[in-house]
């Protein structure tokens, strides 16, 4: 069982025992049937873990279900899509991740535009991916790895999950900023990729640190640093790409968003709950479990959010001439 598949066990179990929550709110017309979240991937992820624990969360507040319903497809397009065409009713939410940002440019024709046809809830968390080698390669530093690689120009070999995903384009974006020639090699797949890390079939990779982190304790890869702008709990020890590649940050995040023109009101009642949720102590322990950083906001803050991630990946997309598989 991987790593992720038992976070998910652990956490939607979790989820089911949290304690009946008071209901001060089941007398407002809103919701009064129950409410559709999009999750645009296969079940058994982070988005779907996430997902399934703040819809318990809400469901025990609000009186009303949160049914997840899993619409995997191209990158996360065709269940983005079908919150799109839906009714905006705050009756259909979506699972919104850095995937829907980098697909913004990734792909060239979209039947919707991300940042028109989305009202943005509210943000949830940001996970940190890290940049990890095999124990091969003979550094031990950001700084050595970048010398490295700089005398062995075309050499080593940076595995991803796939064309445009989160740790390709982390890659390409150190690719950008560093100056550094890495053969690119995609997988079908996050589990494929760190496996042929680990066997030296590949040396370096953007992964994320929940699948990551058992492998790193266990030495079968190498931490060099992780990749949002402050060092993580959960590896305290590495510092951040960015003390070495200045303004460096490439993570996962995840949030919430409805239909464009969603009644504001209904929007601001989401948000409402899920920043209630963040205080709770049964659900931020168990955001912290993720190696996440809790997000916390308004509406506003998570739109600012998106337009800056997608304003970051076109420029990546562009520079590394990225299309999709």
């Amino acid at each position: 069982m991987n790593l992720l598949r038992r976070q998910f066990l652990h956490l939607a179990a979790g989820a089911a025992a949290l304690p009946a929550l008071p209901r001060m709110t089941w007398a407002q017309a809103y919701p009064s049937r129950p409410v559709r979240w999009v999750v645009p991937f296969p079940p058994g992820g982070p988005a779907e873990i996430l997902a399934r624990l703040f819809g318990q969360f809400m469901s025990e507040r609000l009186g009303q279900p949160f049914v997840i319903e899993n619409r995997p497809g191209a990158g996360g397009n065709i269940g983005t899509e079908a919150v799109v065409r839906s009714p905006p009713d705050g009756y259909t939410m979506l699972l919104v991740t850095t995937a829907n940002a980098i697909n913004a440019s990734l792909y060239e024709r979209l039947n919707y535009n991300f940042i028109r046809d989305i009202a943005p809830v509210a943000a949830l968390i940001r996970v940190p991916a890290v940049l990890e080698i095999n124990p091969m390669v003979p550094v031990d530093s950001v700084p050595a790895f970048v010398a490295y690689a700089k005398a062995n120009p075309g050499r080593l070999n940076m595995a991803s999950a796939g064309n445009g995903t989160i740790q390709h384009v982390a890659g390409e974006m150190f690719k950008m900023m560093t100056g550094l020639s890495l053969q690119h090699v995609p997988y079908r797949g996050q589990a494929p990729a760190l496996t042929d890390l680990i066997g030296g079939q590949v040396q370096v990779m953007f992964d994320s640190m929940p699948a990551s982190i058992e492998h790193i304790r266990a030495g079968k890869v190498r931490a060099l640093a992780v990749t949002t702008t402050a060092r993580s709990d959960v590896l305290p020890q590495r510092p951040t790409v960015r003390d070495f590649v200045p303004d460096f940050e490439a993570s996962a995040w995840y949030g919430v968003a409805m239909p464009a023109n969603t009644p504001q009101v209904n929007v601001d009642k989401i948000n409402e709950e899920i920043n209630a949720a963040f205080v709770d102590p049964r659900i931020k322990g168990q955001l912290l479990d993720l190696g996440g950083t809790i997000l916390a906001g308004s509406a506003a803050d998570f739109a600012k959010l998106i337009v800056d991630e997608t304003e970051k990946w076109a420029k990546v997309v562009r520079f590394a001439g990225i299309k999709p598989q």
